[in-house]
Order: C-alpha cells, then sequence, then structure tokens
C-alpha cells in the first residue's frame, strides 16, 4: 500500500473515531460514518446544504496529516444554520497522543454545545481504542472493507481480508476491544450471507467471547452479541434484550435501531415498534440505502404509507440513481396503492429501451405489470 493511501486510511479512522466518541453522548445527535464520509475532502462542499441533507444543525470538519512520528489535527465546529465559527483548533504533537487529541476535540465540541455528559460518557471518550498505531492502521482498513462489502460484488473476499486484518490487529494487541467487535461482526456477515456453517459461527462467537472478558458491560458487547444470537439462533427475545442494553450506551449508533427493527419486524403485531426503530436508523443514518429500501419495500407497503414509501424510494435513488431494481419498486408503489399499472409500465419501457441487459432483473415486476393489465403476450414476453 502507498504511504498515500496508508496516511488517507489513517486521517479517516482518526475522524471516525472522532465521530464514535461524540456518538457516545446521549445529549447530542450525531450522523453516522457511511452518510458522512460521502461529503469527505475532494467533494464541494456547502455546509448549510450538508447540515439540512443530514438533519442536523452544527457541522464538524477538520484535516488530520501525519508526517513521520509526528500528526497534526485541525478540527473547527460550525453553526451551519448560519454558517457562523463557534470553535476551532490545531494539534500538532507526538504521533502517540493522536488519540488524546480525539478525546479532547469530542470533550471540547460536547462543552461548546452545552451538552450534558455523564460520568460514564466521559470514561468511554478517554478509552482510548488501542495504544498500537499499526493495529489501528490495521483496523481502520478492515473497517472501511465491510462498509461497502454488503453492497460489493466482492462482498465475500472483503469480509474475508477484513478478517485477515483484524486478526491482524488483535494479534499486536490482544486487548484491542473494538477489533474484537468488529471481527464478531465479520464473521456473523460471512455466516448469514456467504458460508453458513457451524465452524463460521463459532469464529464470531469467540471473537465475543474475546470482547467480553475485555468489556463485559459495553454497548459493543452487547450489539455484537445481540447479532450473533439473532442470525445465529434466531433468538429474537434474547437479541432484543441484548440490544436495549446496547442502546444504553450507544444512543446515536444506527445498528442498534436498524437490528431493532429489522427482528421486530418478525414478531407478531410489532410492526409498527419496527418502522419506528428503522425511521431512527435512517435519521441517523440518513444515506443508508439498505435501511432506505427495507422500510419502503416492506414497512410502508405493509402499513400502507405509500406516500412515506415513494418519498423512501425518491431518497435512495438520489444517492443510487442508477438502481434499476428502485427504479421499479418506485413505480410499483403505485400499482398498490391505486391499482394504476401506468408509472411502472412506463418505468419497464424505459428500462427495456435504454438498459436491456438489467430487464431480467426487473422481470419480476413486468410479469406483474402485464398479468394486472391482462396482456397475455408481455405476460409471456416477460416469463
Amino acid at each position: 500500500m502507498s504511504e498515500e493511501k496508508a496516511n488517507a486510511f489513517f486521517a479517516d479512522g482518526v475522524q471516525d473515531e472522532i465521530l464514535t466518541d461524540l456518538a457516545r453522548i446521549a445529549d447530542l445527535k450525531v450522523i453516522s460514518r457511511t452518510s458522512v464520509m460521502h461529503y469527505k475532502s475532494g467533494i464541494a462542499r456547502n455546509l448549510r446544504e450538508i447540515a439540512q441533507q443530514l438533519g442536523v444543525a452544527h457541522v464538524v470538519e477538520g484535516s488530520v496529516q501525519r508526517i513521520g512520528n509526528r500528526v497534526r489535527v485541525n478540527a473547527q465546529l460550525v453553526d451551519a444554520r448560519t454558517d457562523r465559527h463557534l470553535w476551532g483548533q490545531t494539534y500538532d504533537r507526538d504521533l502517540a497522543d493522536v488519540f488524546a487529541i480525539q478525546s479532547e476535540i469530542a470533550k471540547t465540541i460536547a462543552d461548546q454545545l452545552q451538552a450534558k455528559l455523564s460520568p460514564s460518557e466521559k470514561s468511554a471518550i478517554e478509552r482510548p481504542p488501542t495504544n498500537d498505531i499499526t493495529a489501528f492502521d490495521l483496523y481502520t482498513r478492515a473497517k472501511d472493507l465491510m462498509v461497502t462489502a454488503n453492497a460489493s460484488n466482492t462482498g465475500k473476499a472483503d469480509f474475508l481480508q477484513a478478517i485477515d486484518l483484524l486478526n491482524q490487529a488483535v494479534a499486536r494487541d490482544p486487548s484491542f476491544f473494538q477489533a474484537y467487535c468488529r471481527l464478531a461482526e465479520a464473521h456473523d456477515s460471512l455466516y448469514n450471507v456467504y458460508d453458513h456453517t457451524s465452524a463460521r459461527l463459532a469464529l464470531a462467537e469467540a471473537a465475543i467471547e474475546a470482547a467480553s472478558r475485555l468489556r463485559p458491560n459495553a454497548g459493543e458487547t452487547h450489539l455484537a452479541r445481540a447479532r450473533n444470537i439473532y442470525q445465529g439462533y434466531l433468538n429474537y427475545d434474547g437479541a432484543l434484550a441484548e440490544l436495549e442494553l446496547a442502546r444504553q450506551s450507544l444512543p446515536n449508533d444506527s445498528r442498534v435501531f436498524e437490528l431493532t427493527g429489522y427482528i421486530q419486524r418478525r414478531q407478531q403485531g410489532r410492526y409498527e415498534e419496527a418502522t419506528q426503530n428503522l425511521e431512527r436508523a435512517i435519521d441517523l443514518d440518513p444515506r443508508n440505502v439498505v435501511v432506505l429500501q427495507q422500510i419502503a419495500a416492506f414497512n410502508y407497503r405493509r402499513l400502507r404509507r405509500y406516500t412515506d414509501a415513494k418519498s423512501a424510494w425518491d431518497r435512495s435513488l438520489v444517492i443510487t440513481p442508477d438502481d434499476v431494481n428502485a427504479k421499479a419498486e418506485r413505480a410499483m408503489v403505485d400499482l398498490d396503492w391505486k391499482g394504476d399499472t401506468q408509472p411502472l409500465h412506463q418505468m419497464i419501457d424505459a428500462i427495456r429501451a435504454t438498459n436491456p441487459a438489467a430487464v431480467q432483473s426487473i422481470a419480476d415486476r413486468w410479469l406483474t405489470c402485464a398479468l394486472a393489465e391482462r396482456d397475455a403476450a408481455d405476460a409471456n414476453n416477460a416469463l
């Protein structure tokens, strides 16, 4: 890996840790990394527009530079509603002090925003993720792979590579708690989609046990265990109990609300609750296409909230405008709602004309439209 790319990963990792520290504060609303990183350097940025898109009033921006054994971190807090600069600081220190800088920034921002900081939140913010910079680099590269793995054509390979990096990280620092939690997540993701074997599940559980030995009461431990007993054993009540414990110390972690919503959706009579939790997940991670599409395709559709379904599909398509399946599902809303096949018919015709290779992926919607219109010839073509 080039030095430039390695430093970019390091900078992303430092910025992510500052976000993670801020997200521990229940008195703040903090947006997930997966939504925030879209606005990293290189994209023309208007802070007021960014804040509106993310649903926040304040924006933290800055930069991280690593040169040899020195690190320079610049951070500033801006009221995006007025473009008023509230606070700014540049830290130029030894590389070994980088995690102390992260904690200082998070605590200062909380103070500037007059957020109440509980003793447990303060303690969590002051705890460094690791004292091994190389282990931190490995961990950061693994997290980056995992962010995109579920939506990637190389998902399995990405998860396997992330696992290798995380194993290297914990080999260097056996007390690297967050790395064990991510390791459990990677193994559980592989188990859920690519490698449904008892051996894979056992690897996830070994990582959870390692995390639990280090910090048994941490929210991340409860989240990892919830994911494992849900995906591995379909233990809905046990997973929800773990998620409730996780929520107490991870008030801004969209993954807690997302997983809660998915589980509640499988339980009788809890669709409204499930929808509220998925809406909260979107509130904290507004560019998460998976959750937007899930809530549109299942929750809003079942609850007959058709206007909300259209809105969720529209938001998804702003992020992934070439997603033909999302385009077809957006058009399907009018058929479900009003029995109107015209939007779906027009969309299918457009896809057939402009992107013939994608037709197979929407053939089921083409067939649905043809049957609704009682068009036997078109139905036969769809088949």
